[in-house]
Parts: C-alpha cells; sequence; structure tokens
C-alpha cells in the first residue's frame, strides 16, 4: 500500500524553505532589541522614585540626626523654607562628584531661603575624614542605615546612591531624585517653592 502526500504539502522542507543567514541576524537582531527594551524598561522602574509611605513627611520632620562635628541636626529648625535633601555616601563616586554642585547650589541659594541638608549613609570616621578634606558648607547628618530606612520611605525602594528628596516650604515633597543631581535638576527646582 502506498500512501499519498496531499499535493499542498511537500513530502520534506526543501532547503529554499531554511532561514538565510541574513534572516537569521535579523532574528537575533529582534529578539536582542526586545531584550534590550525589557531590561532598559527594569532599569528605569528600578531608578524611579517610587510612591512614597503613608506618613513619611510628617515624619522626617520629627527626625534628628548626629553632626559630624558634634551636635545634633533637628529637621524641624529646617521647617518653613524649601530644603533639598540630599543622602549620600563617601564610598559613593556619583555622590561625591555631586556634593561640590550642591555646595554651589547652597551658596548661591540661601540668601533666597534655600537650605541643603546632606544625610551621610555611612560610617562616621569615613564622613568626618571625608569633610576634613572637602569641606562642605550646608549641614550635615550622620543618618547611618536609618537613612536607608528614611530613603525608602520617601519611595528610594532600592536603597540607592544619590538620592535627592526637595521639600517646598509648607514641608511637602516636591520632587525625589534618584541617581546623580545636574545642574538643570538644580536650575528646575530653584523655581520651585
Amino acid at each position: 500500500m502506498t500512501t499519498k502526500t496531499p499535493s499542498n504539502l511537500p513530502e520534506s522542507a526543501p532547503e529554499s524553505m531554511a532561514p538565510s543567514p541574513a534572516r537569521r541576524r535579523l532574528l537575533y537582531a529582534g529578539v536582542a532589541g526586545a531584550a534590550a527594551l525589557g531590561g532598559a524598561g527594569l532599569a528605569w522602574w528600578k531608578f524611579q522614585p517610587h510612591a512614597m509611605e503613608a506618613g513619611a513627611e510628617q515624619a522626617l520632620w520629627g527626625m534628628e540626626f548626629e553632626k559630624p562635628d558634634g551636635g545634633a541636626v533637628v529637621l524641624k529648625a529646617f521647617a518653613g523654607k524649601p530644603l533639598l535633601l540630599n543622602f549620600w555616601a563617601t564610598w559613593c563616586p556619583p555622590c561625591v562628584e555631586e556634593l561640590p554642585m550642591l555646595n554651589a547650589f547652597y551658596r548661591e541659594h540661601a540668601a533666597k531661603g534655600w537650605q541643603v541638608l546632606g544625610l551621610a549613609i555611612d560610617q562616621p570616621s569615613a564622613v568626618r575624614k571625608f569633610l576634613a578634606r572637602i569641606p562642605l558648607e550646608f549641614p550635615v547628618g550622620l543618618a547611618g542605615l536609618g537613612g536607608t530606612d528614611l530613603g525608602r520611605s520617601l519611595g528610594n525602594l532600592t536603597g540607592g546612591l544619590p538620592f535627592t528628596v526637595v521639600l517646598g516650604g509648607v514641608g511637602r515633597v516636591l520632587h525625589r531624585k534618584m541617581g546623580q543631581v545636574t545642574p538643570q535638576d538644580l536650575q528646575l527646582w530653584a523655581s520651585l517653592r
């Protein structure tokens, strides 16, 4: 008995049906492009500030941190004027790179009511050594690991640094940024109140 193959189906796929090298490259490029887009989307999500915890703004104003040279930074003392709150560490290259720019912002805008506070997520001894080499005009608080929790409550779920929060004169968060601050960010923030 002989079986007959339907006329619309070939008995075996001819070589001409195999994808050409050009088609394979195109297919690989499409797969690689989709993977890159997926990775970019994940990175974008990871580096975006997320929703703040309920009550985080109010809790912030009740906090105080030890200063590197003694005494305390009391957040209540900053109420009533705009505040740029920067979470940083001595071991974080983008943090260290942006500090002179934040210092210049403070110098330029302090007379206009702006305040800057750096919260160091670091060992006190490392912060003291760093500030002895590179002094800052704005106050610095030693936040330690508690600063990471504070940052998370303000929407920095990954705990990445640097993380900057801009608060208006009425104490509300106006802007948050994951990653290094740019001159354009500072220019935009200077117009906020």
